[in-house]
C-alpha cells in the first residue's frame, strides 16, 4: 500500500510557528499578551500601599483642607496670592498623589514585561484599512475571542460588585451610624472599607487574569501556526532556491577556477599524476622563504591546467606519489609543508637546469 501525508497537499495549519514566523510576529507587536495582567497588578501594588500608607494619604487630605479653611480664605484675592495659592495646593496634593501614581506605572510596566519582555515597535501607529473593514469586523463580532471577551467582562462585573456588596453589608452597622462619627473615624472607615474592598477585588482578578493570559497565549499560538507549504516557502524565502543557490554555487565555483587558470603562466613547473591530477608550483627564491602551490586540479580541471602551460611553455614533470601529496596537503596560495621540500626541491632543480636558467635555492 501506498501512504501518502495529505498536509502537503492542503493548506491546513497544523504545524508550530518557526522561530523566524514568531520574531517576524513581534515586530509587528503581535504577541501573547494579556491586558487583565497588568490591570490586576496595578490594583493589588496600588491598593496595597494604600494600606501601608494610607494614614499618611489621609492626613495629607485633611492638611490641605485645614490650610485651605484656616489660611487660604485668610488671603487678600490678588494676582500674586491666587498664584500662590495653586502653586502650594499643587505641591501639597502631589506629595501624597505621586508616589501613588509611581506605583501604578512601575507596576504596569512590569507586567507588561513580565509578559512580552522588552519590546518596542512603531508598527501600530501605521495606518492599516484592514482594521476598518466591516466584513472582517463582524467575523471578529461573532469570533471565539469576541466571545472570550464577554465572559470575562461579565465575570469582571460580577466578582467586583459582588465583593463589594458583601464587604459592604459586613459594615452595614457601622456604615448606618456613620453620622455620628468624627471626621477622622468616618474618613477612616471608608478608607479601609475600599481598600478591603479593592484588595480582593484585585487578588480575585489575579486569577481571571492567569487565566486569560493562558488563553491569549493559546490563541497566539493558534494564529502563528503554519502549513506544511509555509514552512517550505518560509525555508525558500530563507535559504534561497535550491537550483538558484546551485546555480550561485556553480558560478562562484567558474570564477574560482577562471582565477586560478589566470595564475597558471607564473608557474615554474607542473607536477602531475598524470591525468587525474595537476598541481602549479611557483618559486622566487629572492621574495618567497619555499615554494608555493599557486593553481591545483582533478580530472578536468587538470587538464585545463596543463594545456595553459602548454601554451606558455611551463614544464610538465610527472610525480604521482608526489602529485596526490601536494593535491591532498596544500591549498591554493600554501607554502609546501616542509617534509615535501626535497621532492619539489629536485623537481625544481632540474626544471632549472633543463631550462638553463639559475636560481639558488633553499632547501
Amino acid at each position: 500500500m501506498l501512504r501518502l501525508n495529505l498536509q502537503f497537499f492542503s493548506d491546513e495549519k497544523t504545524e508550530k510557528a518557526t522561530p523566524h514566523k514568531r520574531q517576524e510576529a513581534r515586530k509587528k507587536g503581535q504577541v501573547a499578551k494579556s491586558p487583565e495582567v497588568s490591570s490586576a497588578l496595578t490594583l493589588v501594588l496600588c491598593f496595597a500601599y494604600l494600606m501601608i500608607a494610607g494614614n499618611s494619604f489621609v492626613e495629607g487630605c485633611l492638611k490641605i483642607f485645614r490650610q485651605v479653611f484656616q489660611e487660604y480664605l485668610l488671603w487678600d484675592l490678588t494676582i500674586d496670592s491666587t498664584k500662590l495659592l495653586f502653586t502650594e495646593l499643587l505641591w501639597e496634593t502631589a506629595k501624597f498623589v505621586v508616589p501613588l501614581f509611581a506605583v501604578a506605572l512601575v507596576s504596569g510596566v512590569v507586567a507588561n514585561y513580565m509578559q512580552v519582555g522588552f519590546m518596542f515597535n512603531t508598527e501600530g501607529l501605521k495606518m492599516n484599512l484592514e482594521k476598518i473593514d466591516p466584513i472582517k469586523g463582524m467575523k471578529n463580532l461573532f469570533s471565539l475571542r469576541s466571545l472570550v471577551e464577554l465572559v470575562k467582562s461579565i465575570l469582571k462585573m460580577l466578582i467586583t460588585s459582588g465583593i463589594a456588596f458583601w464587604v459592604i453589608w459586613r459594615k452595614k452597622d457601622d456604615l448606618f451610624s456613620i453620622g455620628e462619627k468624627t471626621i477622622w473615624d468616618a474618613a477612616s472607615l471608608v478608607g479601609s472599607l475600599a481598600i478591603q474592598i479593592g484588595i480582593v477585588v484585585a487578588v480575585c482578578l489575579i486569577v481571571v487574569a492567569a487565566a486569560d493570559y493562558f488563553f491569549q497565549k493559546f490563541d497566539h499560538e493558534k494564529k502563528l501556526r503554519m502549513s506544511k507549504q509555509d514552512i517550505k516557502d518560509e525555508y525558500k524565502k530563507m535559504e534561497g532556491d535550491p537550483y538558484v543557490k546551485g546555480q550561485r554555487r556553480a558560478k562562484q565555483r567558474q570564477i574560482a577556477m577562471n582565477r586560478m587558470i589566470q595564475e597558471v603562466p607564473r608557474a615554474d613547473v607542473i607536477i602531475t599524476n598524470p591525468t587525474h591530477f595537476a598541481v602549479a608550483i611557483c618559486y622566487d627564491f629572492d621574495t618567497m622563504s619555499a615554494p608555493k602551490v599557486i593553481a591545483k586540479g582533478k580530472d578536468y580541471v587538470a587538464l585545463k591546467i596543463k594545456e595553459v602551460a602548454k601554451e606558455h611553455k611551463i614544464m610538465t614533470v610527472e610525480n604521482k606519489p608526489l602529485a596526490r601529496a601536494l593535491f591532498a596537503s596544500v591549498e591554493i596560495g600554501e607554502t609546501i609543508p616542509e617534509e615535501l621540500f626535497n621532492a619539489v626541491g629536485e623537481i625544481l632543480a632540474y626544471v632549472y637546469f633543463q631550462e638553463g636558467r639559475y636560481k639558488g635555492m633553499k632547501s
